[in-house]
């Protein structure tokens, strides 16, 4: 069976390290904040002004007041900030973020993405993924290998209007993990019900096994 949405964002929160200003997109990420261990410094930034963002409240705690950019009640860790929209894109675009996050419906094996719009669907605008994967250090992509329709969502090229060019470097899907190289997809963890044979035939693009290639854990 591919991993579940929190298994997702569990083998993600192992990609952050100590000290890093990570901005998580709307979605699956936003639930990597629940997996970072107490040992770690990470202050976890959104877009609509906070820097300094906890996990997910317990029920009967939320603030109604307190909201990511997905506008999802939050919480505020000790030290954290409030600031500007216009402050926190100056953050975005100046190269302070070591790390984002971000959901995508189509990503290429040259590391374009696409994750803002489906032609033909109302959508309520782009949001920040443009600045982020153009600003950010480093872009994870927590994702789907394939749609409702058993098609692949890792594609040779990507269809739906791109959100960045040659930007992506690494996947978490629900069926692994994968880098994105000049020769395209590579397969280096997966999902511990799959094969790795599995997730190559379930990948539309060029997509080579790594020779270290094994089973993800958590």
């Amino acid at each position: 069976m591919p991993l579940n949405k929190e298994q997702i964002a569990q083998r993600i929160s192992q990609e952050v390290q100590d000290g890093y200003t990570v901005n998580l997109g709307i979605g699956i990420p936003t639930l990597v904040v629940n997996y970072i261990p107490a040992s770690k410094t990470v202050m976890f930034q959104s877009e609509n002004g906070l820097l300094g963002m906890g996990p997910f409240p317990m029920e009967g705690t939320e603030d109604a007041d307190l909201i990511n950019a997905g506008k999802q009640t939050v919480t505020a860790l000790k030290g954290a900030s409030f600031f500007s929209s216009a402050d926190s894109f100056a953050m975005i675009r100046g190269g302070h973020i070591d790390l984002t996050v971000l959901g995508a419906m189509e990503v290429d094996e040259q590391g374009s993405i696409a994750n803002w719009m489906v032609p033909g669907k109302m959508v309520k605008g782009m949001g920040g993924a443009m600045d982020l994967v153009a600003g950010a250090k480093n872009v994870i992509v927590a994702m789907q290998h394939v749609d409702k329709e058993g098609n692949s969502k890792l594609r040779t090229k990507c269809t739906l209007p791109l959100t960045g060019v040659k930007c992506i470097k690494k996947i978490v899907s629900d069926y692994g993990v994968i880098d994105v190289t000049d020769n395209g997809f590579v397969l280096r963890e997966y999902a511990p019900d799959l094969t790795a044979e599995a997730v190559v035939k379930a990948t539309e693009g060029k997509m080579t096994i790594a020779p270290d290639c094994k089973p993800m854990k958590f």
